[in-house]
């Protein structure tokens, strides 16, 4: 059976996964067989390195992060934001999808996940990182 590869639900999983990350870090395997089966993590390996990716990178993408918010830091955002902002890094290192591409996706998470105005943050900070 062919796995097709869904995008959309594959970053908000992987945004769980780093969002659980920022609370307790754990080994990264372990994250990634508790968001994703199997299948999932063979079916779209693009995004089991995002997970990654966010994690191995999370102090260098923390000082970009910070240098483009405005009276402002990482620290004071909230995990979710943090997690959103983590994966876009992630994503922009990769090089394999448009970045136009990449913020709407994580503008779209943000507006289901975050506070009403956070996908204004998101969108800034992104595009300008």
């Amino acid at each position: 059976m062919d796995h097709k590869v869904d995008r959309k639900k594959d970053r908000e999983k992987a945004m769980i996964a780093v969002y659980q990350n920022l609370i307790m870090p754990r080994d990264v395997q372990e994250l990634l067989d508790d968001n994703f089966t199997a299948e999932e993590q063979e079916g779209d390996p693009y995004i089991m390195q995002v997970v990654k990716q966010s994690i191995a990178n999370m102090d260098r993408y923390r000082g970009y992060i910070d240098k483009v918010l405005d009276d402002w830091s990482f620290d004071r955002l909230g995990y979710v934001e943090q997690a959103i902002l983590l994966n876009g890094c992630a994503e922009f290192d990769l090089k394999q999808i448009e970045a136009a591409v990449i913020i709407n996706e994580y503008i779209e998470l943000a507006k289901r996940f975050c506070e009403p105005d956070s996908y204004k943050l998101i969108n800034g900070v992104l595009d300008r990182v």
